[in-house]
């Protein structure tokens, strides 16, 4: 595990990792197939597609969000048609929520597009950096489930 906390060429490695994330997520973000929903009802629409039905407070873990919060946009994308609600099958006070078929066809679409986006960026680079980036892509999603 490299060392990152002697003040070298590191810090600015660091940074600049930091920045060009940031930048690229918030320029993402904006490749959005539904404007009506936020980036956190995206979130997790995009949890429930990569875990599965969960129950509110399950999600509201894994998206770092209070229960309270998670059970209003919960209800938001119920309302929207995209999530629905059952019992849960061990403990009748609970729920579950499972993505929609709309939901999974909206997703796919985001999908679609923001890679359409991505790969005419990366019409810009050289082959050499191309092929720095397709082996950092693995590094950056450890990275991101760290």
């Amino acid at each position: 595990m490299p060392d990152l906390s002697h003040g070298t060429a590191d810090d600015a490695a660091v940074n600049a990792l930091r920045s060009a994330v940031m930048r690229l997520s918030r320029r993402l973000k904006h490749q959005r197939v539904d404007e009506s929903l936020s980036p956190t009802e995206m979130s997790v629409l995009g949890t429930l597609a990569l875990c599965g039905s969960a129950t509110p407070g399950e999600l509201a873990r894994k998206e770092h969000v209070q229960p309270p919060s998670m059970t209003r946009i919960v209800a938001l994308l119920e309302a929207k048609g995209l999530v629905r609600l059952e019992p849960h099958p061990d403990d009748r006070r609970q729920k579950v929520v499972s993505q929609t078929e709309q939901a999974e066809a909206m997703l796919e679409e985001s999908r679609r597009k923001r890679n359409a986006w991505l790969a005419s960026l990366a019409e810009g680079l050289d082959e050499d950096e191309w092929a720095k980036l397709r082996a950092a892509a693995p590094v950056l999603e450890k990275l991101a489930h760290l």
